[in-house]
């Protein structure tokens, strides 16, 4: 059973928080944000590298920040920061105690070490494998071994997270069904356990490699199983920062699902197919037979794409019925232009989804098609379409959140507070200008990992048009002005820590007591809905992805010459 003396009561929001689940929070989160900063300047060297005028490193260096890059954003940032969202759901919005603090300390270490280790061997340049790490390129043992603890930490987050559902059900801390939120936060706990598991299965056997006691890793059998593991744990990322939008939906309009079953059942189809997406990464494959790859990612995956279809509704829907039920009725459109824009946690949820949906989303399901993925596969196009998803989508839902939690955990005002307005446009724009740049790049056929796309010295060099220089130099400058947005986001998360102004018991609460229910309870509206301007948005986005869709037909078209 609780014990009151380990909980205390929120004074911005009413909830009562578990001080062992307040640490945990505190500490995934912090070490998430010093892991964005380490990856995020790698990932500012890679693309000053790739702008042909600036060429910044060297080839050797170029590929150690490529592949420090990917481990550190791709993977310890975003799932620190997510191991603390499991923490906020199940304790803070289930009124629980978390059920077992000292395991969660035990996956903060694993994790901390492994993370650190990793980079360690990949800085001292003898783990040059980039992200991916196919064989035959093989990294120094410790960098798989920092991997699997890591993914080892994770995974034990994952277990404590269901115990203290266990926990808050048996204790009855809630009523009724786990609220929106929280159901979307078990969903990527789920997808977590799968991810993490197809990484240790085929991790292990090549930590073994790496030390000389198996004679062969399979390479297409690697990158098979591989990618159960990197391209699922985007759907991780998927669904917590759904269950962001969702949060941060209630907690600043008060708005709850138009239809809570729909939106849960949204929820549900990710587990049944979004995990075969990862097929995509094997379309040019030439291993794998063609009804594998066509049924996983023509058919089968289209039922996890409704259920994003079905959230790119509801979540602005929600959020334009209750601000029409507050009086913001004229056109269709009020609703959205008195949105408190020069909230960072706003605009940072609504920027989020957008760029998410119209870049990554709608380039996502494109070339998850065999026949286009040809013209695309191994280009620049493809990391241009995970800055989309990743960094324009993920890592800006994941900012826009914490400019609500500092006040609300570490109890004080957030710290330059302009900066913190600016630095969810700059990032959001930024991100998302570099990844429309890189994937227009991509299309003309610029290489996706090459140190040196002019091949200048190579007897077989090639030359690009103008439009692909104007288009890389394009790249480079959205990067730089995305990573200043992601400086800002730093300087005031760690300024808000250190110097941050302590909000005194009786400040204005960060939250209405709507929102407080709104994101704890379960269920509907209470009265109709009408989101027109929510269906107008949604018939813009859908005509923009059937003009891109058959565009890109057009273009394969074209490529082919065939006469």
């Amino acid at each position: 059973m609780s014990n009151d003396s380990e909980f205390r009561t929120c004074p911005d929001t009413g909830l009562r928080i578990h001080l062992p689940a307040e640490k945990l929070m505190k500490a995934n989160a912090v070490a998430a944000v010093v892991f964005l900063l380490i990856g995020g300047i790698f990932g500012l060297a890679v693309a000053l590298t790739r702008w042909p005028a600036v060429h910044l490193l060297p080839a050797e260096w170029f590929y150690i920040a490529l592949t420090a890059h990917g481990v550190d954003v791709l993977v310890v940032w975003i799932i620190f920061f997510e191991m603390a969202i499991l923490y906020f759901t199940s304790t803070v919005l289930l009124n629980s105690r978390l059920a077992t603090p000292k395991v969660g300390w035990i996956a903060f270490v694993l994790m901390l070490v492994g993370a650190v280790m990793a980079n360690i061997v990949i800085l001292d340049g003898s783990s040059t494998v980039m992200f991916t790490s196919y064989p035959p390129l093989k990294a120094n043992p410790l960098f798989y071994l920092g991997l699997i603890l890591f993914a080892v930490g994770a995974l034990l987050v994952c277990f404590v997270f269901l115990g203290t559902l266990v926990v808050a059900k048996h204790e009855k801390t809630y009523e009724g069904s786990l609220p929106l939120v929280v159901f979307g936060a078990l969903i990527a706990a789920i997808i977590a356990v799968f991810t993490i598991a197809s990484g240790a299965i085929i991790l292990i056997p090549t930590f073994l490699w790496s030390l000389g006691l198996v004679g062969d890793i399979d390479p297409q059998m690697y990158r098979l199983v591989w990618w159960a593991f990197g391209h699922s744990s985007q759907q991780i990322n998927m669904a917590a920062q759904i269950a962001i939008w969702y949060a941060i939906a209630a907690l600043l309009f008060g708005a709850k699902p138009l239809s809570e079953k729909v939106s849960r059942m949204a929820f549900f189809l990710y587990l049944l197919a979004l995990q075969l997406g990862s097929a995509h990464h094997l379309l040019s494959d030439p291993g794998g037979s063609m009804s594998f790859r066509v049924f996983n990612t023509s058919y089968a995956m289209y039922i996890a794409v409704l259920g994003s279809m079905i959230h790119a509704f509801t979540i602005p829907g929600s959020i334009e019925a209750a601000q029409r039920e507050k009086g913001l009725n004229n056109g269709l459109f009020e609703w959205l232009r008195k949105a408190p824009w020069d909230n960072p946690v706003f605009s940072g949820m609504f920027l989020s989804l957008v760029l998410f949906g119209f870049i990554g989303g709608i380039t996502g399901v494109t070339m998850s098609v065999q026949q286009i993925n040809m013209i695309i596969h191994n280009t620049a196009y493809v990391p241009g379409h995970f800055h989309g998803t990743v960094a324009a989508g993920t890592t800006l839902s994941f900012m826009a959140l914490t400019y609500w939690l500092l006040p609300v955990l570490w109890r004080r005002d957030i710290f330059m507070p302009k900066v913190a307005q600016w630095s969810t446009w700059m990032f959001g724009l930024g991100m998302g200008g570099f990844a429309i740049f890189f994937m227009a790049a991509g299309h003309l056929g610029v290489a996706r990992r090459h140190w040196d796309m002019t091949f200048a010295g190579n007897p077989l060099g090639f030359e690009y048009s103008a439009t692909v220089y104007l288009f890389m130099g394009a790249a480079g400058i959205t990067a730089v002005i995305g990573s200043l947005g992601a400086l800002a986001y730093i300087l005031c998360t760690v300024g808000t820590i250190l110097f941050g102004k302590r909000r005194p018991e009786n400040a204005a609460p960060v939250v209405s007591s709507e929102g407080v229910e709104a994101i704890t309870s379960y269920g509907n509206r209470s009265k109709g809905w009408e989101a027109p301007g929510s269906l107008v948005l949604v018939a813009v986005f859908m005509v923009f992805l059937v003009v891109y869709y058959f565009a890109n037909w057009k273009y394969l078209g074209s490529v082919w010459g065939i006469r």
